[in-house]
């Protein structure tokens, strides 16, 4: 039979139920601004009732009821929208972290502008041409020599820029790192706490709240996604590789070496592992630095180093006012001092490589002659090779055209006297040095007997940088290719000290049939200033002021493209985190009306308790004698 104090009992858990809603509703409220905090909700149910089925139950009626208990205190989250979150934060973490770099980038450039490297670089194209003019003077001379140390000076700044920027998202790379490791710690730390409070039966709320939040946190700076199929096993991958697995946290490393100029590549900590990021703030940072500002740089070397061999081409062979020849314009220093361009690469001793920079071809030719050669020319290139097919009836000029625009890392120009010019640019791969030429090989006869740079054709006859003196497969005498430079020339190219010493040097004229220029000859003059609108060597475009108005669009591009995919991946998120706080966020009227109603639930429980002692009260101490 039911106990006499079944009352009593069936209103105490009433208002241990009933108090701890409202303790819940209590931490809903006061966590209602905590960050990644999700609304708990208190289930009622029904205490086993008096009795269960059995020969010994009472003859009663029916089941007795005993009252309510909290079955559980649920936590609101919709996990499928939990995982779009995370699979899009990333995109919102890239964008969001590239903007305002690319906006730093843009500000670099100031062109068009009479401070810009363009108008530094026009005000040095009209000296050269005063000079022209006015060949017998001095004053033409120190113009030329004070424009050239202005425009210099405005490539280095530009370089000086580019490279502090690089060094910025260096740094940030590394403290991302960081954080990234903090978070794996943590995330594996609160996956052990959860695991032990699910194995004493509860539900260990705040806790996935905060570990969801650090998910969050991590899903913006890489891509991530999660799996929680096993609750004791919560995983977290990027890149198809885990990164957290229950109480494991793997960390990532940083390692540098002279290959990439001292920046660090991001490797798993424990198996060395080079990591790629395809979305996330860090993504972002290593594009930016590998891709984006790198490209910036080599685009400034590529024009730096195409615009000093030019006007050092012309200057070597022309006259002073005091009859000095041979000297360079600009400064260059070569990344070797081995006239044959080799280099010890892996640092064993012994020469394994030819860093050659310039190859120059032996016989004049004309741009508009056809070859009447078939065959096809390979070229080292970001990808391996690239294969450049000729025939008969192309003329010098198409040969020349198609492999400028094929993607190859060399490309090619006939000089100011219609020799053909091979030039190496900046190298993609990290592990390839820029302006090295690295692969020349000819199936025809177009480089060996017409342009006259390789003894041979076919493979036997092929130009390789991975051996020494690879120079000895080119015909002609050394005077026919030079060795590479120290890497990032606009970082450190120079006027000729000399000229600056004794501007008299500087030379105006071009002399004839082995004999000095006449003073008043403005020819050498006249032919580094028609470099302003020629058609020169500068990758793939035609003219300087080509490489400046397309560094212009590209950087414009770059600004505009970050702008809008960061506006796109906003407006998502918004979206996304909109509807996860209809769902998970804290509503003040609710949980106010929530409070009410527990609160008059306590107080009935309560009155209900008193009614029932009173009951007991009469039938104890009230009956009998």
């Amino acid at each position: 039979m039911a106990s006499t104090f079944l009352g009593i009992e069936l209103g105490k858990r009433a208002v241990s139920a009933h108090e701890q809603a409202l303790n819940t509703t209590g931490h809903n409220l006061s966590n209602a601004s905590t960050e990644g905090y999700s609304r708990q909700r208190v289930e009622f149910s029904a205490f086993h009732p008096l009795y269960v089925p059995g020969l010994n139950r009472a003859e009663t009626p029916g089941q007795l009821g005993q009252g309510t208990v909290i079955e559980r205190i649920e936590r609101l989250r919709d996990q499928v929208l939990d995982k779009r979150i995370v699979a899009q934060a990333g995109g919102e973490g890239y964008w969001g972290t590239r903007d305002p770099y690319v906006r730093m980038l843009e500000q670099i450039y100031l062109e068009p502008g009479d401070n810009s490297v363009r108008g530094k670089m026009d005000a040095f194209w009209d000296a050269w041409q005063e000079l022209s003019l006015y060949p017998t003077d001095t004053a033409p001379r120190i113009a030329v020599i004070e424009r050239g140390k202005t425009l210099i000076d405005g490539i280095h700044d530009r370089y000086q820029s580019l490279k502090g920027l690089k060094d910025m998202v260096e740094e940030d790379i590394q403290l991302t790192v960081k954080r990234v490791n903090e978070l794996s710690r943590q995330i594996a730390g609160l996956n052990q706490d959860i695991q032990k409070v699910r194995a004493q039966g509860d539900n260990p709320n705040d806790l996935l709240d905060r570990r969801d939040l650090l998910v969050d946190k991590l899903s913006s700076i890489i891509d991530v996604t999660i799996d929680s199929r096993d609750p004791d096993e919560f995983m977290v991958h990027t890149g198809g590789m885990v990164v957290v697995q229950g109480h494991i946290g793997r960390q990532f490393a940083l390692e540098s070496g002279i290959e990439t100029e001292g920046y660090s590549q991001i490797h798993w900590a424990d198996t060395g592992e080079q990591i790629q990021f395809r979305n996330g703030s860090l993504a972002a940072l290593v594009d930016l630095r590998d891709t984006a500002i790198q490209s910036e740089i080599q685009s400034l070397d590529s024009m730096t180093m195409n615009f000093v061999d030019l006007v050092n081409e012309v200057h070597r062979n022309g006259y002073g006012i005091n009859g000095l020849t041979g000297q360079d314009f600009f400064t260059e220093h070569h990344f070797v001092t081995n006239v044959n361009g080799n280099y010890d690469r892996d640092g064993d001793g012994a020469f394994d490589s030819s860093y050659i920079f310039r190859i120059t071809g032996t016989n004049v030719l004309e741009n508009q002659a056809q070859v009447g050669l078939r065959g096809m020319i390979t070229l080292a290139s970001a990808n391996g090779e690239t294969q450049i097919s000729y025939y008969p009836t192309d003329t010098v000029g198409d040969i020349i055209s198609r492999i400028n625009n094929a993607g190859a890392e060399v490309v090619v120009r006939l000089n100011r006297e219609g020799r053909l010019s091979l030039k190496g640019t900046p190298s993609e791969a990290q592990d390839n040095p820029d302006f090295v030429i690295r692969h020349i090989e000819d199936s025809g006869r177009f480089l060996e007997g017409y342009a006259g740079i390789l003894n041979r054709s076919g493979p036997e006859g092929a130009y390789d940088w991975s051996q020494p003196d690879a120079v000895a497969v080119l015909r002609g005498s050394a005077a026919n290719f030079s060795t590479a430079p120290v890497a990032h020339p606009s970082g450190w190219i120079e006027v000729n000290p000399a000229l600056i010493k004794e501007p008299a040097s500087v030379a105006s004229g071009l002399g004839e049939n082995g004999k000095p220029a006449n003073p008043g000859n403005g020819d050498a003059a006249l032919a580094i200033a028609a470099i302003r609108n020629t058609e020169v060597m500068v990758g793939q475009l035609g003219t300087f002021d080509d490489y400046f108005a397309d560094a212009v669009g590209r950087i414009g591009l770059l600004g505009e493209q970050s702008s809008r995919a960061l506006e796109t991946q906003n407006l998502v998120m918004k979206q996304l985190k909109d509807m996860r706080e209809s769902v998970s966020g804290v509503n003040m009227d609710e949980e106010l009306a929530n409070m009410i109603k527990y609160q008059h639930g306590y107080a009935a429980a309560a009155r209900f308790i008193t009614t029932m002692n009173s009951l007991l009260d009469t039938l104890i101490n009230r009956m009998g004698v």
